[in-house]
């Protein structure tokens, strides 16, 4: 089937190429004229593993393409993908400009009866939105149909998950584009649930809003348990028994970020306001997440009262591993305070620190691997739980000024870093030694 997806960050992307590995002919639409450029080439614009080599695989095997025109890329298009961003307005609800551009596209370059796909997380109404304005500019004689399909990519994971994920959802209101959806998406394999499209909207937002949930809850946990001399990991894995709970989503850490849980959870809680509802739960999860990105800084200044001059070692900039995304990330807050602070701040990210060096601080220093981010530190903040890290020789910490680390996603055992004399600081769990006569800092 010929189908156009118009946005390619990571939803776009990764559903356009998943889209012709499954035999699909797809053509991208960017307005991005060097992006489009590389990705002609089989050059991805984001670090998603996979990615790349299933792009130049179907681009060689001629079923996924890459233009900047949108005459060119819809004029044989039957069914069209909305995969643009929503980003977020300053009261929390989402820009919808972008969605609102993209109908206008279709209707203005079609040259078929087209079905609409909206891919992009959008507030609950936004489909009969587009479906509007489509038919507005809609050559006369031509048929528009739209449905909700959202998805439910984890970045670092999204190649992995389009073809096992735990299902595919589909909004629609009328039989003949919900059949047609659900034949493009069959060879996926994956369990598919039909609903009508609000509901679809709904879920999408419903569905990050609670994973955000649990995240804030087992955050508040672990504050309770460092109080307390409880484990965390003991408490969220007696937890996690329960099936009634399950045990993802319970690791305690600095909180969630990235491009979905912390813009849907504001949206949601502006879709709620709009009428009329008062969503108190969801905004106690925003404002837990936004403590819990900085509880770090205040383990730190326990640990080394006057900040200023000291060389901090910030470990991890991504929001999550296997991403070079740092929207939203805690190491953004964190590097700021501690400039503010008056330290000297050296950075390492296996894959974002491209990205980092565009949005941190021009004050951020960057090593080129762990041991020389570490070697003479004052102290390390571990921010992301890349392989890497949680991999590294604990001998390494030993190159310090004294081996001091702060870990906000608990990378490391107790029982090692005990064994391997480093004052070891992590979240919901007790102090694991203070083994080091120091003198006062």
């Amino acid at each position: 089937m010929n189908i156009s997806v118009i946005g390619t960050g990571y939803v776009g992307l990764v559903t356009g190429v998943s889209l012709s590995e499954i035999g699909h002919h797809v053509i991208c639409i960017d307005v991005d004229e060097d992006k489009v450029t590389k990705m002609k080439k089989g050059i991805s614009p984001i670090y998603e593993p996979g990615l790349g080599e299933l792009m130049t695989k179907n681009i060689n095997e001629k079923r996924l393409s890459f233009t900047t025109s949108h005459r060119e890329g819809l004029q044989q298009a039957v069914v069209v993908y909305i995969a643009v961003g929503t980003p977020e307005n300053k009261d929390g609800s989402a820009d919808l400009s972008f969605v609102a551009q993209a109908a206008k596209d279709i209707a203005e370059n079609v040259k078929h009866d087209v079905i609409v796909v909206t891919k992009s997380t959008v507030p609950v109404g936004t489909n009969a939105m587009i479906k509007e304005i489509v038919q507005t500019h809609l050559s006369e004689g031509l048929q528009v149909e739209v449905v909700s399909n959202p998805e439910f990519l984890k970045e670092g994971s999204a190649i992995h998950d389009s073809f096992h994920g735990d299902r595919i959802v589909i909004g629609a209101d009328n039989e003949q584009a919900f059949s047609i959806i659900e034949e493009i998406n069959q060879p996926f394999r994956v369990p598919i649930f039909k609903t009508d499209i609000k509901s679809a909207e709904m879920i999408k937002y419903a569905s990050n809003a609670f994973l955000a949930t649990k995240i804030s809850f087992i955050n508040e946990i672990s504050n309770i348990c460092e109080l307390l001399g409880a484990n965390i990991e003991n408490v969220s894995t007696g937890m996690g028994l329960d099936q009634r709970i399950g045990s993802q989503f319970l690791k305690a850490g600095i909180g969630y970020g990235g491009s979905c849980f912390p813009k849907d959870t504001k949206a949601l809680i502006q879709i709620a306001g709009n009428v009329e509802y008062e969503f108190e739960l969801l905004k106690g999860v925003v404002n837990v997440n936004k403590k819990q990105q900085g509880i770090l800084i205040g383990k730190l200044n326990d640990c080394i009262p006057v900040i200023s001059g000291k060389k901090i070692t910030v470990l991890g900039l991504a929001f999550k591993p296997n991403t070079d995304d740092m929207r939203e990330s805690a190491s953004i807050l964190i590097t700021e305070e501690l400039i503010k602070l008056g330290a000297e701040v050296v950075a390492y990210d296996p894959i974002a620190m491209d990205n980092a060096k565009t949005i941190l601080s021009s004050k951020v220093q960057y090593a080129d691997s762990i041991e020389r981010a570490v070697d003479n530190s004052d102290a390390v903040l571990i921010l992301t739980d890349w392989d890497e890290i949680k991999n590294v020789e604990l001998a390494v910490f030993h190159n310090m000024k004294r081996p001091l680390v702060i870990d906000g996603r608990n990378c490391f055992t107790l029982e090692a870093m005990e064994k391997n004399g480093i004052d070891y600081h992590s979240i919901g769990r007790p102090v694991s030694a203070k083994l080091i006569e120091a003198a006062p800092i």
